[in-house]
């Protein structure tokens, strides 16, 4: 006679990452595509070191985390 072990296995789903293109995070942060860039370049006096870096998706293509963007929005100071 044989004996089995049967285990229950939970499976865990996860929201797969969301990116976004250039101008999602133009309308989710309601703000032209010059302050984006403004915030990326670190030469420039509007530059944000905190502000989520953008990825490559192709050769032509940039995309931000929707993920690291709620972050950023979430730890910004609120303003007065």
């Amino acid at each position: 006679m044989s004996q089995s072990n049967s285990t229950q296995q939970t499976v865990k789903y996860v929201n797969p990452a969301k990116m976004l293109r250039i101008k999602d995070v133009m309308e989710k942060l309601g703000i032209a595509r010059a302050t984006i860039y403004d915030w990326l370049n670190t030469k420039s006096p509007r530059y944000d070191p905190t502000f989520p870096i953008q990825r490559r998706l192709g050769t032509k293509s940039v995309g931000w985390l929707e993920s690291e963007l709620d972050d950023w929005i979430n730890n910004r100071p609120m303003s007065i």
